[in-house]
């Protein structure tokens, strides 16, 4: 048990220092971790949630799924919530990121996987239909909110704020089992996940059932995706493509704009928690998987065969150049010499989700104490240092996107 709770430790340290996944810094420190099933239910793993989902149910090779769907995006928002005297940050590193379900609709349907998709706003409905699918032995694809769904012990101020998808496929006692992308089951009581299913008004119990294994020219459905890719990123929106970086970099500096970090930040309070957003954000610790320019990479390099385009295969080796920069920004933005007690607890919460199915209490309690702590504290930060890291990044991807639109 020592020695166990000593490679775990160790596991944590790596994760927190290099950003790496449970899964990588694991293969690094020890070997590749054997996964479990349930009942027959193979558990995979996965990395990024919405292409882990479909991955696991069809079969496709989760960085082919990315790029069926579109590749990657980019998207940056800063909220401010007067109510709670916090400001949060949104990053987003998918294709057409901000519609999940048109995004869904779109990579079944070029993959070739047939699927129904039902919604409804009663509560006692969408859990009689959940639990039909279930008892008949067809997966489901939800979209529960993370803080009802209670694995992930989140502070109740993030009651409502959204979550990802997960295969439901199996109940039993009372309670639904979960795949999301860990290493074995996570039971979730019917009546919490009946509640988190409802929680987001955008896409209340929104269900997908896929009827089986992708039947589409995966070649084609990879082509159009990159087509799709390189268009949604050279388009001139701010918020939902590559100048959203831009935007961004600007920003950071910008004493005049309401929204420009100088202002919004002006005490120096609430701003380790936008600091932690783009460290979550950009590194595979975080819930969501990360900047995903590695997951991509990984996708161009099975593309140059696929499609048999050898100039793909140099675009990959760019984006794992890329995905270094973001690994380069989160540590710039948030420290570990400073901040190393809270990474490290991020990582275990999530390393406590992937393997054992729920955080554990006290490290939960622990971290969103030191978040709140953290927030309090007035603090100051070189924002033009930081605004380096996104300046250089918008312009690499963006010479990174027109080459590929020239080779796609």
């Amino acid at each position: 048990m020592t020695d166990k709770k000593q490679l775990k430790a160790r596991i944590r340290a790596r994760m927190a220092k290099t950003g790496e996944s449970y899964t990588t810094a694991r293969r690094h420190t020890l070997g590749v971790q054997r996964p479990r099933d349930d009942h027959g239910w193979e558990f995979r793993g996965g990395h990024h949630p919405d292409t882990a989902v479909v991955s696991r149910l069809t079969g496709v090779p989760e960085p082919l799924v990315l790029l069926a769907g579109g590749g990657i995006g980019a998207g940056y928002i800063l909220w401010e919530f007067k109510r709670h005297d916090s400001a949060a940050l949104v990053m987003a590193f998918r294709n057409q990121w901000q519609y999940y379900d048109r995004w869904m609709t779109k990579t079944l349907d070029r993959l070739g996987v047939p699927y129904t998709n039902h919604s409804t706003g009663g509560a006692k409905g969408a859990a009689r239909r959940l639990a039909e699918e279930l008892d008949a032995g067809r997966p489901c694809v939800v979209l529960p909110d993370r803080y009802h769904i209670g694995y992930w012990r989140l502070p109740k101020e993030l009651d409502g704020y959204g979550g990802h998808p997960v295969i439901a496929y199996r109940r039993s006692g009372g309670f639904v089992h979960v795949d999301d992308r860990g290493s074995g089951p996570i039971l979730v009581p019917e009546e919490r996940m009946e509640a988190a299913r409802g929680r987001v008004t955008s896409y209340k119990n929104s269900l997908y059932v896929l009827g089986g294994p992708a039947t589409g020219d995966l070649a084609q459905a990879v082509g159009e995706g990159l087509k799709d890719c390189v268009e949604h990123l050279s388009s001139s929106s701010d918020s939902f493509s590559l100048p959203a970086w831009r935007k961004w970099g600007r920003l950071l500096t910008d004493e005049r704009n309401a929204k420009g970090w100088p202002k919004v930040f002006a005490d120096g309070t609430r701003l380790a928690g936008a600091l932690l957003s783009i460290w979550e954000g950009v590194e595979p610790v975080g819930i969501d998987g990360g900047n995903l320019r590695d997951l991509f990479a990984d996708g161009l390099d099975a593309a140059a065969g696929l499609l048999g385009r050898e100039e793909l295969g140099e675009s990959a080796v760019e984006f794992r150049r890329i995905h270094g920069m973001w690994h380069e920004l989160a540590e710039a933005a948030l420290p570990y010499a400073e901040f190393g007690r809270i990474r490290e607890l991020t990582v275990a919460v999530r390393e406590a989700v992937l393997s054992d199915g729920e955080a554990r209490e006290e490290d939960a309690e622990e971290l969103w104490r030191l978040r709140a702590e953290a927030d309090r504290t007035p603090r100051k930060v070189d924002f033009s240092a930081i605004a380096e890291h996104v300046t250089a990044i918008h312009a690499a991807e963006s010479a990174a996107i027109a080459r590929l639109r020239e080779i796609v």
